[in-house]
């Protein structure tokens, strides 16, 4: 009797008596009557997810956190840590950094809305990267209002967390990234299509700062985008486990945008070569004035075969002037990649047909998944009258997962910049006539093809999500 007694006891504590009911009402702080469901929590390989047991809510957190090092070696002579006894600041530092730590929250509020805010803490401040809200309502179509990423570039578009090498591409960085805006997209199996309506880019406390300043000060508009993309799938009636296939094109006609810190009515492209540890900008026009708009474009083409995935593009950005300010021609910035990696221990690359990208590669068992990765990277920022420097990038990678939630990555890479990748007239670029480091590239006296900031860099990352 005593041992029921205590069961039944424990039951109650724990608030797993039979027939015990949790109440379908309550109210909230405001003295409103709610509805009241139970959540499930569960784990989604790895991730916590709380479910509702009679509706499709649905609430997670996605949680990221990337650590980098890298060593750079094999610099010409003028990037030595000491020139003439000064420090120099060709010389590239090696280093460790947080280079992302994410904290987001999403959330399936029912069949029909999805709402999301992923933010980034790696600077000490917060900054809003997604902050969106999208509709499904309609088989096929999605549309989402809020900040978030244009449809562009596949790989601009394709999170961190599934990249095949610690950083995108340098001509990637050609592509629009996160605004303010609409879009809506359409897909059915073999055709995807996307088209939005963009505004302002809220990077962070200085583009947000120029913004306001620009409408109390000067009553600017903020500035439109707008921006499209089709792509075609015609291997749909495949298993897509097994096998995809990605023809996809992009446009955008973009107004000068009053978020701009480089200053209202201007154009600058600039990139670093492939790494965040070394903050160089060897490419960078400088600001180009009298923008009146720009035209960018892409075009892609991407597929999996099981183990094997292949991706490449061709980006352009041009800047279209106003006569009255800057009398020239449009200036073109451009480039292009291409990449491929292949899993050995079996499992499968896996494309988004919703997203029109690719995701997470498969881990088959307790063993892991072992990933080899090689691309070929350029980007060309000598425009018509603005020489901004070019550079290309070879990279190998070895990715290891040893589970769905962390990513142990080794990156290896030789950057190879031209004579005008000086970043903006700061950095060396080779030896004058008298023998001494110059970084005017008119003076530079090696041959063609010679000269410039060539180095290797051996990179590693940390990376967990959950």
């Amino acid at each position: 009797m005593k041992r029921l007694f205590f069961i039944l006891m424990l039951a109650a504590i724990c608030g797993t008596l039979p027939g015990q009911e949790i109440p379908q009402e309550d109210v909230n702080q405001y003295g409103q009557k709610v509805s009241v469901e139970p959540l499930n929590a569960q784990m989604h390989d790895g991730i916590l997810v709380l479910k509702g047991t009679k509706t499709d809510y649905r609430l997670w957190f996605d949680i990221r956190i990337l650590t980098d090092a890298a060593v750079f070696f094999g610099a010409p002579d003028y990037c030595a840590d000491q020139l003439d006894g000064k420090d120099n600041p060709n010389h590239i530092g090696n280093g460790i950094n947080i280079r992302r730590s994410r904290f987001a929250v999403k959330a399936m509020l029912d069949k029909n809305w999805y709402g999301e805010l992923d933010t980034d803490w790696t600077s000490g401040i917060p900054e809003i990267k997604d902050a969106f809200l999208e509709y499904w309502g309609v088989p096929g179509l999605t549309l989402r209002g809020g900040n978030f990423k244009e449809d562009f570039a596949i790989q601009r578009n394709t999170t961190s967390r599934h990249l095949m090498f610690m950083e995108r591409a340098m001509s990637t960085y050609l592509a629009p990234s996160r605004h303010v805006g609409f879009s809506a997209r359409y897909f059915r199996n073999w055709f995807w299509a996307s088209a939005g309506v963009f505004g302002p880019e809220l990077a962070g406390p200085e583009e947000m700062t120029a913004m306001e300043d620009n409408n109390k000060d000067l009553g600017r508009n903020v500035g439109l985008s707008y921006t499209g993309k089709l792509v075609f799938r015609p291997l749909y009636k495949y298993n897509i486990e097994d096998v995809s296939l990605h023809i996809g094109g992009a446009i955008s006609y973009r107004e000068p945008k009053t978020t701009s810190t480089d200053g209202y009515g201007v154009a600058r492209y600039s990139m670093r070569n492939s790494t965040s540890v070394n903050r160089k900008k060897y490419l960078d026009t400088d600001v180009i004035p009298g923008l009146d708009h720009e035209l960018a474009w892409t075009v892609e083409l991407a597929g999996h075969y099981k183990r094997l995935r292949y991706e490449t593009a061709y980006i352009a950005r041009g800047a279209y002037l106003n006569r009255a300010v800057n009398d020239l021609d449009p200036q073109w910035a451009k480039g292009y990649y291409a990449q491929a990696s292949y899993l050995l221990f079996g499992g499968h690359q896996s494309y988004d047909p919703f997203g029109a990208k690719y995701t997470r590669v498969t881990v088959p068992d307790k063993k892991g998944n072992l990933e080899i990765a090689a691309r070929y990277d350029f980007c060309d920022l000598n425009t018509k009258n603005y020489f901004g420097g070019s550079g290309e990038s070879y990279a190998i990678g070895i990715n290891y997962y040893p589970n769905w939630n962390v990513k142990i990555m080794l990156n290896c890479q030789y950057n190879n910049n031209d004579r005008y990748a000086n970043g903006k007239g700061k950095l060396f670029v080779g030896y004058d006539a008298s023998g001494k480091p110059t970084k005017d590239y008119t003076k530079v006296i090696a041959g063609t093809g010679k000269g410039g900031v060539d180095y290797f860099m051996l990179a590693l990352r940390l990376q967990v999500a959950f």
